[in-house]
């Protein structure tokens, strides 16, 4: 159950962990669906990347059933153009989509970054700015990205834009974001993980005392 106005790291995997990306444009044309979903469900997307077999993006909700809308239009406008081009029969995506929390604290940018260095840590390249297919330019190298709303934290990398690029790209992940990726608690600090569970937790009794 996503939550409206919260944060979220959301990520989709092919059925059965096969390749969704077979080339270039099966990549743009997913963007693309993003940008053209996005406008009719308006959410916040502060990083993200698609790997050859799934996709990380690192959202804030603005109502949580939109976006759940998003997600669905998304995924199925994607398989249509996967069975097109490869014949393809069968489960496209494996389940809905996942999400996990994450807090809004000083980690938070961290989590991005992680995210972004994905393709890095899976040796498809070496450096994270040779990827086409995530927000790591827009932050390292000041590429303009339409879909992406700037991390919060950003700004108080740097006085100048050459400075917060440069303080992103020497950016360190804490081994507290590496430990607590990919879990079914939120993401980030103890306190910020703590605080964003109590609040899953109040809105998980709101909705089952409406019942």
């Amino acid at each position: 159950m996503l939550l409206s106005c919260s944060f979220y790291h959301i990520m989709t995997r092919g059925n059965n962990r096969n390749v969704v990306f077979k080339c270039k444009e099966d990549y743009l044309y997913f963007l693309k669906l993003i940008g053209k979903y996005k406008q009719k469900h308006p959410f916040d997307l502060y990083h993200y990347c698609l790997m050859p077999n799934h996709t990380h993006l690192l959202v804030q909700t603005k109502r949580a059933r939109d976006f759940s809308l998003f997600m669905k239009k998304l995924n199925l406008a994607y398989f249509h153009h996967y069975k097109r081009s490869y014949d393809w029969v069968g489960h496209l995506w494996q389940d809905r989509y996942k999400s996990q929390a994450v807090g809004k604290d000083d980690y938070f940018i961290q989590c991005g970054k992680y995210i972004e260095l994905n393709p890095v840590r899976k040796k498809i390249v070496t450096k994270p700015e040779d990827y086409e297919y995530s927000s790591y330019k827009l932050y390292a190298k000041g590429v303009a990205n339409p879909l992406v709303t700037t991390d919060f934290l950003y700004n108080e990398l740097g006085r100048t834009a050459k400075d917060r690029q440069g303080k992103y790209h020497e950016l360190l992940v804490s081994q507290i974001v590496e430990d607590t990726y990919g879990q079914k608690s939120p993401w980030g600090s103890s306190r910020q993980r703590y605080n964003e569970q109590q609040k899953i937790d109040r809105r998980f009794k709101k909705a089952e005392s409406s019942e």
